[in-house]
């Protein structure tokens, strides 16, 4: 299976956070899977970061690292899925950029998309699978 880590499940991951439902660290830690991490997400860390919205415990620099470590695959940004990502319907409102582009590189690539929020369920008719 292949898996793209939602932004927080890939700190939480670092982290080692008992947010994690047992499901989703099986799941990271079958070696069957394929783990894959944005580069949406690190620029949302990075940004976050330099804005006082998000703290971290750890150097952003040392995030690369840790994927590495943990044998997590980086996933650039294609500039095409950036353009196309327009295609994805809005759905409730729903207009976080960083979110929408995760949700777009699932459905495009056929990952399963690891991620707490509630709000995924609106794009299952979309073709997002969500793991939980």
């Amino acid at each position: 299976m292949n898996i793209l880590l939602d932004t927080h499940t890939l700190l939480w991951t670092i982290g080692k956070s008992s947010e994690l439902s047992k499901k989703v660290i099986k799941e990271i830690e079958n070696i069957g899977n394929e783990i894959f991490v944005s580069a949406v997400s690190l620029w949302e860390i990075a940004l976050k970061t330099s804005i006082g919205k998000l703290k971290l415990s750890f150097p952003v620099a040392k995030i690369a690292d840790y994927c590495k470590e943990m044998e997590f695959s980086l996933l650039p940004l294609d500039p095409l899925d950036a353009l196309n990502s327009k295609d994805l319907r809005f759905q409730d409102n729903h207009k976080d950029p960083f979110d929408r582009l995760l949700v777009y590189q699932s459905i495009k690539h056929n990952y399963v998309f690891a991620s707490k929020d509630n709000r995924m369920k609106l794009y299952r008719d979309s073709g997002l699978v969500v793991l939980w």
